[in-house]
């Protein structure tokens, strides 16, 4: 995989589409969805950054990103919840190895749309994406040991669990136990065949 077909293609943000969800380009118009579940500790406490201290924070947050857009060097989507137009999250791929053809999936979700399969849906569609129009051999997902939520995520999406390495990041202070999640291009495509088999009859 080349980095330019990485940047080419995310410059131009493509949209993505699922039943109930629009995956779009982060737009300035968001700060105050996006500042919704950002400011909440709850939905932080598992990630890498701490909550966003006021919606000025977030616009100017926004902003950033969308530089970032320009060059193709951002890679998440804005989750937009057709019934009512609200972005309620953001999913895309955090970084590339484009050596080993793989990269890195993450994702965040307002906390008043969880329990509905949402994550999943949306992590599968850029899953899809990934391994359909970017030729990825390999996506995979990390989460902090205790965000059960997020490795059920994962697991929805056929992810393989390959393990836990310990305490090896430090996040706000303290050392954390990692899990890694992963799936292969060919183990993507063996199960899209089952599914086209199962219309089939």
């Amino acid at each position: 995989m080349k980095k330019e077909k990485i940047y080419k293609c995310f410059s131009k943000m493509p949209v993505l589409e699922t039943q109930r969800l629009v995956l779009r380009k982060i737009e300035l118009r968001d700060y105050e969805d996006m500042y919704e579940y950002s400011k909440n500790p709850s939905v932080t406490e598992y990630l890498l950054w701490s909550p966003h201290k006021d919606c000025f924070y977030t616009r100017e947050y926004i902003q950033y990103i969308n530089e970032r857009y320009k060059i193709g060097e951002f890679y998440d989507w804005a989750v937009e919840y057709r019934e009512n137009g609200k972005m309620i999250g953001t999913c895309g791929f955090t970084k590339f190895d484009f050596n080993a053809n793989s990269a890195e999936i993450g994702y965040v979700l307002n906390p008043e749309y969880r329990g509905r399969g949402i994550a999943a849906e949306a992590v599968s569609e850029v899953i899809r994406f990934g391994f359909d129009r970017l030729g990825l051999n390999r996506i995979e997902a990390r989460f902090m040991q205790g965000n059960h939520a997020s490795f059920r995520v994962m697991q929805k999406c056929n992810m393989t669990f390959e393990g836990y390495a310990r305490e090896s990041m430090l996040v706000k202070g303290a050392y954390r136990t990692i899990g890694y999640c992963s799936l292969l291009a060919s183990e993507y495509q063996k199960e899209q065949s089952k599914i086209l088999k199962s219309k089939s009859v």
